[in-house]
């Protein structure tokens, strides 16, 4: 399995499980090619029952879910992949609990370096940000337009820009090389989840080539 190109969409922590589905449906319903569910202070059932929840829509449209930081949760409901950063599991450990054929996506920052031990590690995509100002993570540090024309260059899988990525500022994004967008405020808090989404694939079809 390889990370589609176009919307990556990163869902934001809502305790309510129908909410937060609509939400994701919404995406969906635009164009996004992939979700990451993201939930880092509820109970574990309540977020078992929210993976499984978004899982089955994700099956429904044809679209991976991957489950952020949390490789035990994506193994036990049968998600597509896990998104690991610096501080969770190793790859090799994720990869002996999700088994082959699922995806496994590695956050780098603004190292490129990092990214090469990834990818020797067997992570299937990388991730660097913040792009630009994060609401979400304001403190976060930067990865310059440079560090993804670099990563292009030299990476072979799929390249993810994530951090204050808006419509009106992708397309640098995609000038640079990257194949997928993460998003999460600029998509979630639009007032028409669907159109926003859908704002954002057409920036991806409008680079593919004839």
């Amino acid at each position: 399995m390889r990370l589609p190109r176009g919307l990556y969409a990163l869902t934001p922590e809502e305790p309510d499980t129908g909410r937060l589905t609509r939400l994701v449906e919404a995406a969906l319903a635009g164009g996004a090619r992939a979700v990451q569910y993201r939930q880092k202070s509820a109970p574990a059932a309540r977020r078992r029952e929210q993976a499984a929840a978004l899982l089955a829509r994700c099956r429904a449209a044809g679209v991976p879910l991957i489950v952020n930081d949390d490789a035990a949760l994506a193994a036990e409901v049968g998600a597509d992949g896990v998104h690991l950063g610096r501080d969770d599991c190793d790859l090799a450990v994720a990869r002996r609990l999700l088994g082959p054929g699922r995806l496994i996506g590695a956050s780098c920052y603004n190292q490129l370096d990092l990214a090469r031990r990834a990818c020797a590690a067997g992570a299937d995509y990388v991730a660097f940000g913040a792009a630009f100002d994060s609401p979400t993570k304001p403190a976060a540090v930067r990865a310059p337009l440079e560090l993804y024309r670099a990563a292009r260059r030299v990476l072979a899988v799929p390249i993810v820009a994530i951090g204050g990525i808006t419509v009106a500022n992708a397309p640098a994004l995609l000038a640079a090389g990257v194949d997928a967008v993460a998003v999460i405020s600029a998509l979630f808090e639009s007032d028409d989840v669907t159109a926003r989404a859908r704002e954002f694939q057409d920036l991806f079809l409008r680079t593919e080539q004839p």
